[in-house]
């Protein structure tokens, strides 16, 4: 069985997107903007009263002063849901809360807030990061949408969804380096699963080196064996059937099936979606298999 995560870009632009830092530079402005056309409609009401009388309303300035409140409210809103989402990442991380601050450049997207920047090979996209777990048929045995915006936190978390999902435990897992962490490869290592998961990013065409002679050394890191794994004769053949496992459905579904894009918003919305496509994936290659 195969994992591997991809980047499907949201229902929002980037361009929609703000960051923490620059949400205080937009409502300075923003206020100062509202008190210069304060100024102005206490003038221009006051200009209209003597010409016209006091009964007669001007709307022009009150509508660009609700525009900018509403823009202010949307604003305090998100850095709101900025500051929330710095504390729960540092509950998370078990740091103390009360101190905890978003970065400057953390980013709120008005259209999605859900949704995250993320690097693609494509660039930079406004989207979801997607997983997949995939298995000898190129059947869907476990997927999963998450908004971090790399799958070094994904590799237990699939393992439980496979479970979830097929009712079964993989006797095997190839994973590329995106999952290889101390934390993924201890943790993989107190179960049952034999592991295949790379320790670094190859290049295309790239093989793996011969295997080193003798003994591992006794001071080898978990990482050092898992390279030292991959490096074996096994261990190659193992790995190298990734590509014909997980890569191609990823490829059916992005370009095939033209599937890059969600079009519903929001988390919650956009796991139902995604759990549609791969249920639809499945329907398709189980046709195929059998006729």
């Amino acid at each position: 069985m195969a994992l591997d995560g991809s980047k499907i870009k949201a229902n929002a632009s980037k361009h929609k997107a703000m960051s923490y830092g620059r949400m205080g530079e937009k409502q300075r402005q923003l206020r100062e903007e509202v008190r210069s056309l304060l100024a102005q409609a206490e003038a221009a009401d006051a200009a209209d009263d003597a010409e016209y009388g006091a009964d007669q309303p001007g709307d022009e300035l009150p509508a660009e002063l609700q525009r900018r409140e509403s823009r202010l409210k949307r604003i305090r809103e998100a850095k709101r849901a900025l500051e929330a989402r710095a504390t729960d990442e540092a509950a998370a991380a078990g740091k103390p809360t009360e101190s905890a601050k978003p970065d400057s450049t953390a980013q709120y997207n008005f259209t999605d807030p859900e949704s995250r920047i993320m690097k693609s090979p494509d660039g930079f996209v406004q989207g979801y990061n997607v997983q997949l777990a995939v298995d000898e048929l190129q059947l869907i045995v476990g997927h999963a949408v998450t908004q971090e915006t790399n799958d070094k936190n994904q590799l237990m978390p699939m393992i439980t969804t496979i479970e979830q999902h097929s009712g079964d435990t993989p006797s095997q897992l190839l994973a590329d380096t995106g999952y290889c962490s101390d934390i993924n490869l201890a943790a993989i290592a107190d179960t049952k699963i034999d592991a295949y998961i790379s320790t670094r990013k190859q290049k295309h065409g790239e093989r793996p080196g011969p295997c080193p002679r003798g003994p591992v050394p006794k001071s080898a890191t978990i990482v050092d064996r898992m390279s030292r794994k991959l490096q074996t004769k096994t261990g190659a053949a193992v790995y190298a059937a990734r590509k014909g496992i997980v890569e191609p459905v990823i490829g059916q579904i992005k370009q095939a099936r033209g599937f890059r894009q969600f079009l519903l918003r929001g988390f919650e919305n956009v796991q139902g979606e995604w759990s549609l496509v791969c249920t639809t994936h499945n329907i398709l290659k189980l046709y195929r298999l059998s006729v």
